[in-house]
């Protein structure tokens, strides 16, 4: 089955030519030889980048290899302007990237709903010869051709939006975790790579609070140069707030696994390391109380919890919501 998830397009962009300016002459019943009444040719259509909150997937876009704003229209006589070409307007998911698909330069990116980003401007009308008239020159008989439109062959990049990245080895707990905390309903199995795409839920906290929760597909030894899933995914982590490190107890070595996803994070990108993170052990319903106690003894940093026996996940969720909320915390006890 072909997934809805479409986090990558290439399309080449054109925006319209701009109308040419009018040769015109004003000729009336009792004005023959009237001067010159050229109207000036219309703007070519823009092409315009809008984020829109209610999408997260690039899907529209996905069979759009070639978008082309409407061409200005030219001036008319009496001093008439051409119609300004209409602009095409794309509405895309916000956290996109736009880039130049031949240089790999960064055009811009889109982070709020609503935010308009001017992709490619549309050609200038040209003047019509009413614009030339002088007094020497009372019969200009020329006009500005419009401007050519821009062209641009760009990519367009998903990068998912969340307070929260959920970063672990395949069938870490992920998705069960997920699944639980909010009503995302991911595709859930033991076996690896169940999770293809990357799954978006909220989190309800306390009576009043939320925040969003994404669930990013498995990392393994080498992701960052490709292997597996590799680099299609790990981008996604790139606008999470924290990130939330999964890490089964049935792990064979719990501190190895640890340091290969800090390991494939950094590679990617160093920057991930510097994010706020919460380390947790998973599926700890199948350890038993005295297992249990020895974990926490060796590793008194991380917090082990259970999404299947729903066990400590009040105090994961305090956990999360305090590391969203330091940077406010910190300014407002500098403030006072």
């Amino acid at each position: 089955m072909k997934s809805n998830f479409v986090d990558y397009v290439k399309i080449y962009f054109s925006s319209g030519a701009g109308g040419a300016g009018a040769v015109s002459w004003r000729r009336e019943k009792y004005v023959p030889r009237g001067g010159p009444d050229g109207g000036d040719g219309g703007r070519g259509g823009n092409i315009i980048l809008r984020g829109n909150k209610q999408l997260w997937t690039l899907l529209d876009l996905k069979y759009r290899k070639f978008i082309k704003a409407e061409n200005g229209e030219p001036g008319k006589g009496k001093k008439m302007n051409g119609r300004n070409g209409k602009d095409e307007v794309l509405e895309v998911p916000v956290g996109v990237l736009i880039k130049n698909a031949e240089t790999g330069e960064i055009i811009g990116e889109i982070t709020e709903d609503g935010q308009e980003l001017l992709l490619l401007p549309g050609g200038r009308g040209g003047l019509g010869n009413w614009h030339f008239r002088s007094p020497t020159n009372q019969v200009p008989d020329y006009a500005q051709p419009g401007e050519p439109g821009k062209e641009l062959c760009a990519i367009i990049e998903l990068k998912l939006l969340a307070d929260v990245g959920l970063v672990g080895f395949p069938n870490a707990g992920k998705s069960t975790l997920l699944s639980v905390l909010t009503a995302a309903k991911p595709e859930i199995a033991d076996y690896p790579f169940t999770t293809l795409v990357p799954n978006l839920g909220i989190v309800k906290y306390r009576e009043f609070y939320s925040f969003v929760m994404a669930d990013i597909p498995g990392i393994i030894e080498g992701a960052s140069q490709g292997k597996g899933l590799g680099t299609l995914f790990l981008r996604h982590i790139e606008r999470n707030s924290v990130l939330l490190f999964l890490i089964p107890v049935t792990s064979e070595d719990i501190d190895r696994e640890y340091q290969i996803l800090c390991n494939e994070l950094g590679a990617y990108e160093p920057e991930l390391l510097h994010k706020k993170r919460v380390v947790a052990l998973t599926k700890s319903d199948l350890l038993t109380e005295k297992e249990e106690k020895e974990l926490q003894q060796k590793y008194p940093d991380f917090i082990i919890i259970s999404a299947v026996a729903q066990k400590n996940l009040d105090k994961l969720n305090d956990l999360l919501w305090q590391k969203l909320n330091e940077d406010s915390r910190e300014t407002t006890e500098l403030a006072s």
